[in-house]
This record gives structure tokens, C-alpha cells and sequence, in this order.
């Protein structure tokens, strides 16, 4: 930062305090070695040659004029110290530090203190800005294969264009994400921050093993109707029920539903072991979550086209018809994702779909050819008929057919041979899959297994995405295929007798994506589980 504050102030020029401070920076060292202290939190990679940058453009101070400090800069200091409503820390922008340079350039004939405060004001900015659009972390640092070099903001002239703005904070916000969720979440940031502050909302009494059913006692009723209307699952007038008997009645059941379909449990109507441990969740741990996903927010690159999302703690898949995120022009279908052992779990990437499959083989890839068909065969002889498997050489469905024997069993534990299931109703992919490409082999497809939808936490595949409604995805993939594609046609395909590939004609952009809360249109605030532990990694990079 010495060096940094030294070429500032040498291109600067220096002039006389009472007539113009923005060019009143004197160029001796002892001035500069006064400035060498940097500004605390948390920096941007290569910070010092970004305000290098703005100060060599502009070629004076930004933040004060005529010995007077701007209302630009009056508004970012007052944003600064409110970061935390933005789902960032104020620490990172060096909110006391700036407090005490800006009450110490106040005083007379302080023109060093007048030049620490403007460039440190200017770096609070420029980090700011830069975090609301790119997000604090590179997504690269938690395994998350988003797009490593975002361009789409010019930092510096951001920071100028901010110091001259008629409105700061909305200034500020132009650099924020565009999507409407992000901004539903930003509003249940700051509710969740109000209920957090009543601690006594989550002080629930406990329920034993047992769970408590409609019409049963339970001593913490009254506790319990205060939270459910606090967060929206109860009217209001009921949460203040005088009555004398303390039981699970019908309008509090029917508010642990809402509340259980939000948080993404079993919904009965029952107060459960898990649906207890969810209500005596702390609201700060809430609070905690809509930062987390406010960030990953940050990461997602704007759309260009119509995408594809997949959330994985949600369980749900959403098909964009245009370039909004508004849940009229979605199309949205429950899925199954993988299960939450490392080396199972669906990985968080981008893709482009370009080829759907009916009536799929499925190759099976080679640690479920190890650790379950081989010891299968070993067992029982006719495992390969039963389960509608081969025995295959070389790639491509066009591959040799081999007959099972002892030494093409040995072939295939030496990875000579490999194994695929025939197309059918039983074949693990379904009767449709949608491709990708990508480093992990992971596609869409559907799943003769139904009966796994109606769990509420759905991680059983191997890394793969299953959707519940193939035919509803396929109608709205197809619409970018050669031809035309109606329900009855794909139906038709699904149940034909031979594998059928279609290419699409322009690919559409998938984003496999991994965020714990989502702010509807209709009000309620949706909370799943940390199924793969991304929130605790995440949380602790950021210090929170």
C-alpha cells in the first residue's frame, strides 16, 4: 500500500488546502509513509493496482471537494456500515477505520488524513461493488465448475462513476445480480434478521421420542403458535389462543404443514423429531443460510439464453421459457440427485444439452460394475438375464455382444469388457435421457423406480439427475429440436422398439447449482438441508 499511496500522490500533484483539496496531495515520503497502513477486511486480488488505476485516470481525489467531503461520500459510508442488510459484513469495508480517518480529516490542516480517507473510501467502494456482482469467493475454491473469468464489470470505472452518482445506493445495486429471486432473498434477509433477534422464538419445549399427532397435549403450544406466526405458517390472531387446554389443534396441524413443505420435510400435520429439530433450528442459522445462498447467487453468470437449473438441495428442476426468473415462465419438475457420500454426489457445474435419448442403454460406468454386478455374477450365474444386462466389447451401442462365460466374467473384472443394460421399461435410465457432455458423465433421465419422488429428501443416485416428468421435459427440450416433437410423439418414442437420438439444434445451457434457501413470489421463504456440507465449507471461508 506504500508504494501504492506514493505513485498516487506523485501524479497527483500538490496544491494548498484551503483552495482545492482534490489537488492538494503534497508528494514528499514522510506523507506517503504516513498512508502505508491498508485497509482491513477482506481485500480483492490485486487491490492496490485497481486504486492505482482509478486515481492515475481521474488524477484527483474522488470523495472530497473545496475542503468539504462529498454527499457520495457521506451516502457509501452510510451503505458501508449497512452491509450486513446486503448479506456482507461491514468489517470487510473497513467501516470503523473509516470512521475514525474521515473524523480525523475534519480537522484543520489535515491534508494527509483528507488523502488516507479518499483512497481508503475509494477501496471500500471498489470491494463493494466487486463482491455484490462476483461474490467474495471464487467459486473455483469449493469445487464449484462455474465460470472462472467474469468480465462483465469494469471495477474502476464503476468506482468513478459511483463517486459522481446522483445515487449511491442505487448506484450500488446496478452492480448487484438482476434476478428477481436474488431480490425476494434480500427481502427475507432483513425479515430473518428481525426474527433473529427474538431468541425466545426457538426455545421450543421437547416432544420425548414420541410425535405428537393432531389433538394430542404438548406443553409448548403456546412457544410453538408464537413461532409459526412469526414466520408466516399461522394467522396471526391464532398465535395469541387463549384457551386453556395446551394441544396440537386443527388450525396449528394444518400450520405444520406449510411449515413442513417449506423446509422441505414429511408433510402430516405431526409434530416430529425432525420437524422439532427444524422449528428449534436458532433464526440466525436461518439469517446464516440467505448470506450463503445470496452469495452463490453472486456467482451465476446473467442468462443469454433460456436455461435449464437444477437445485440440488431443493430437489426441484426449473425450465426457463425466457431469460427471467419469474415462476409464470417456468416449468418446474421434482428430481433426485446423488446420494450424500462423497464420490455420489452430483457435482455443481454448467453444461449444454444437445442430444436427447429415448429408449436409452445405460453403460454402466465401472464402480457399480465392480462393486455390484461383478460380485452379482460371481453369486448367481444368471444375474446378467435377470437384470436385462450384456456383455459388451469396444464402445458405442454398436459394440460386440458377448456371451457370458468364466473368462468373459474375467475380462470384464480386468476392464476388457464392459456392461450396459438393454433399453426397457427396467432399464435404470428410464425409456429417455438428456446429454450434456461433461468431465463427470452426468446426465438427466428418467426412472422406472417412481415410488422415490414421493420422499421429501431425495438423494439416491450415483451423481446423476432423475426427473419425475420425462415427458414434460422432453416436450419443452424438443421445441429446439429439427422437427416437431407433440406429447403423443415422444410417448410413442419412449415406448417404441429401438433407441432414437435427437440433436437439438442450438444446445441449451444447464446450471447445476447448489443454494439452501429460496424466496418465493407467493411469500414463503424455502429452507432445505446442507445435504452435501457446501453451506459449512462455505460459511467458514467467509468467517460466519
Amino acid at each position: 500500500m506504500k508504494g501504492l499511496l506514493f505513485v498516487v500522490l506523485c501524479c497527483i500533484g500538490s496544491a494548498q488546502v484551503a483552495a482545492d483539496v482534490t489537488a492538494q496531495i503534497p508528494t514528499t515520503l514522510d506523507l506517503a509513509a504516513s498512508l502505508q497502513h491498508p485497509l482491513e477486511g477482506r481485500s480483492l486480488p490485486d487491490e492496490d493496482s485497481l486504486v492505482r488505476s482509478i486515481y492515475l485516470s481521474t488524477g484527483t481525489l474522488l470523495w472530497s471537494k473545496q475542503g468539504e467531503f462529498t454527499p457520495q461520500a457521506r451516502e457509501l459510508l452510510a451503505l458501508v456500515h449497512s452491509a450486513d442488510d446486503l448479506g456482507l459484513r461491514a468489517l470487510d469495508y473497513g467501516d470503523a477505520q473509516l470512521d475514525a480517518a474521515r473524523d480525523s480529516a475534519v480537522q484543520p490542516a489535515k491534508r494527509a488524513d483528507y488523502t488516507q480517507f479518499d483512497v481508503w473510501l475509494t477501496e471500500s467502494a471498489a470491494r463493494l461493488i466487486s463482491h455484490l456482482h462476483y461474490g467474495r469467493i471464487d467459486p473455483r475454491t469449493v469445487e464449484f465448475e462455474l465460470p472462472d473469468s467474469r468480465h462483465d464489470l469494469d471495477v474502476p470505472t464503476a468506482v468513478i462513476n459511483l463517486a459522481a452518482s446522483a445515487s449511491v445506493a442505487h448506484s450500488v445495486s446496478q452492480a448487484e445480480p438482476h434476478f428477481y429471486h436474488y431480490a425476494l432473498l434480500k427481502g427475507a434477509l432483513a425479515r430473518y434478521r428481525e426474527l433473529a433477534a427474538d431468541l425466545s422464538l426457538t426455545n421450543l419445549a421437547p416432544i420425548g421420542s414420541k410425535t405428537l399427532h393432531r389433538g394430542e397435549p404438548y406443553a409448548g403450544t403456546q412457544a410453538l403458535r408464537k413461532l409459526l406466526a412469526a414466520e408466516g405458517d399461522l394467522a396471526a390472531a391464532a398465535a395469541v389462543d387463549v384457551r386453556s387446554e395446551n394441544s396440537i389443534d386443527a388450525g396449528m396441524s394444518d400450520a405444520l404443514k406449510r411449515y413442513q413443505s417449506r423446509h422441505g420435510l414429511a408433510v402430516t400435520g405431526d409434530l416430529d423429531r425432525a420437524t422439532w429439530g427444524a422449528l428449534n433450528t436458532p433464526l440466525a442459522a436461518r439469517v446464516r443460510q440467505i448470506e450463503l445462498t445470496l452469495e452463490r447467487w453472486r456467482w451465476i453468470p446473467a442468462f443469454s439464453s433460456p436455461p435449464i437449473i437444477v437445485n440440488i438441495p431443493q430437489f426441484e428442476l426449473f425450465a426457463f421459457s425466457t431469460t427471467t426468473d419469474r415462476a409464470a415462465s417456468i416449468l418446474q419438475i421434482p428430481v433426485i440427485v446423488g446420494q450424500t457420500y462423497p464420490g455420489k454426489r452430483t457435482p455443481v457445474f454448467l453444461g449444454e444439452l444437445k442430444r436427447v435419448v429415448f429408449r436409452p442403454y445405460w453403460d454402466i460406468p465401472r464402480s457399480i460394475t465392480v462393486h455390484e454386478v461383478l460380485p452379482g455374477l460371481r453369486r448367481h450365474p444368471d444375474y446378467l438375464e435377470r437384470n436385462h444386462m450384456e456383455l459388451v466389447r469396444g464402445e458405442g451401442d454398436d459394440g460386440e455382444i458377448i456371451a457370458p462365460s468364466d473368462e468373459a466374467i474375467a475380462q470384464l473384472a480386468a476392464g476388457r469388457l464392459r456392461v450396459r443394460q438393454q433399453p426397457g421399461d427396467d432399464n435404470a435410465l428410464g425409456l429417455v435421457k438428456f446429454l450434456f457432455p461433461n468431465a463427470h458423465n452426468v446426465y438427466m433421465h428418467s426412472t422406472p423406480a417412481h415410488q422415490l419422488f414421493l420422499a421429501p429428501r431425495r438423494t439416491f443416485s450415483h451423481g446423476c439427475i432423475r426427473v419425475a416428468d420425462p415427458v414434460a421435459l422432453a416436450s419443452y427440450v424438443l421445441k429446439n429440436a429439427a422437427s416437431p416433437w407433440d406429447t403423443s410423439r415422444i410417448e410413442a418414442a419412449m415406448h417404441g422398439t429401438s433407441t432414437l437420438r435427437i440433436d437439438l439444434i442450438e444446445p441449451i445451457h444447464v446450471m447445476i447449482l447448489y443454494g439452501t434457501v429460496m424466496a418465493t413470489e407467493a411469500g414463503p421463504v424455502q429452507f432445505f438441508d446442507d445435504i452435501y456440507g457446501h453451506d459449512r465449507q462455505l460459511a467458514a471461508l467467509l468467517g460466519i
